[in-house]
């Protein structure tokens, strides 16, 4: 008989049911509970989603007392930090959503939390499953670019502000940076196996979140709608960042990544008004080479498919978990991208350029 991994959900807004449905997809995943500090939540969720057998918590320590080998915490970003933490203190594998955290020194106190307790903390960056994602990451391995020394990223959507506790800086930490910046961040330090950053020099705005004609929340508005930055990372190589919410344009260019042999372009799939960003597919490829001294410019194909990224995200968690395999996306890496964010809120705030640092664990 196949052994059951027994599984935990911490919160039950939207993400957990889009957790919680990949897991009902697995024959060897069982959900014991479901913790939600708000009451009757957890129980109208498990009632709605049907999850035979699972007990409704009205804490996350309520939730740990129960046989369960891990959890996902689907919680909003300020709580990333102490239900990770709490879950991992307890024995549990975690796969937190993104953002990690709220702060570095969040995010710097659950990788230790994971380290001293042996136990998995992977971070919820699904895009790293799309089949094109994966190819963008080969070619860059295979060095057929050669040394490369820069990287633009970053996408703008021209209206696509959230609202609720995505703009409490608070509950949230960051704006358009720890909600669609993350990804684009991970694309691209991915590919390169996340070097480290040195320093950053940033600029960020809130000029239409905080404005009524653009977003109904506007006195509610307290984080980023827009950022730039330029990030040096080690070995020589600078990042051109840039995100946005909402914008006057249709986009903020391409992501590319040049090399001393050639380059490669990227541009984001989907189309309307909050499209633009590297929260879903890939639209197009093109590598820019030198043949027989002659500049050519070559289409990759992009693979038409039907995977399922978040289910994929959340297989490969519980595969980690059965297995004794690492975290699937390790929060080492993912503290890296959380250190950007940081350092370009910091150096926003201060107007000048500021250094990253990031301790060992």
């Amino acid at each position: 008989m196949t052994r059951k991994v027994k599984i935990g959900i911490i919160g039950s807004g939207g993400i957990a049911t889009a957790h919680t449905r990949a897991y009902l997809s697995f024959p060897d995943v069982k959900i014991i509970g479901v913790a939600d500090i708000i009451p009757g939540k957890a129980q109208n969720f498990i009632d709605q989603l049907g999850i035979e057998g699972a007990v409704a918590c009205s804490s996350v320590r309520e939730l740990l007392a129960l046989d369960i080998e891990a959890v996902s915490v689907c919680t909003p970003n300020v709580a990333h930090h102490s239900a990770s933490v709490e879950a991992l203190n307890a024995g549990k594998h975690v796969l937190v959503e993104k953002p990690l955290a709220v702060t570095l020194d969040q995010g710097i106190d659950m990788v230790k939390a994971a380290k001293d307790n042996d136990r998995i903390l992977s971070v919820g960056f699904q895009p790293r499953y799309d089949p094109n994602m994966i190819a963008v990451k080969e070619i860059i391995d295979s060095g057929k670019l050669g040394d490369i020394y820069y990287m633009q990223a970053g996408g703008g959507r021209r209206r696509g502000m959230p609202g609720g506790t995505f703009i409490n800086k608070e509950l949230a930490g960051a704006g358009a940076m720890a909600d669609i910046g993350c990804y684009s961040l991970d694309l691209v330090l991915n590919a390169l196996n996340y070097p480290k950053p040195l320093t950053v020099s940033a600029y960020t705005s809130n000029l239409f979140g905080t404005n009524p004609a653009y977003h109904p929340e506007a006195d509610k508005f307290e984080v980023e709608d827009f950022g730039v930055a330029m990030v040096r990372l080690e070995g020589g190589k600078v990042l051109n960042f840039k995100i946005s919410w909402a914008m006057h344009m249709d986009s903020l260019g391409p992501t590319l990544f040049l090399g001393t042999d050639a380059g490669l372009k990227l541009t984001p799939a989907g189309k309307g008004p909050w499209s633009g960003v590297w929260d879903g597919g890939i639209g197009s490829i093109e590598l820019f080479h030198d043949l027989k001294h002659h500049h050519v410019e070559t289409s990759i194909p992009v693979k038409e498919h039907t995977v399922d990224i978040f289910r994929e995200k959340v297989r490969d968690f519980v595969t980690a978990v059965k297995e004794n395999k690492p975290a699937p996306i390790p929060a080492e890496e993912i503290l890296i991208n959380q250190a950007i964010i940081d350092g370009i809120l910091r150096s926003s705030e201060l107007g000048r350029e500021v250094e990253i640092h990031i301790p060992e664990i």
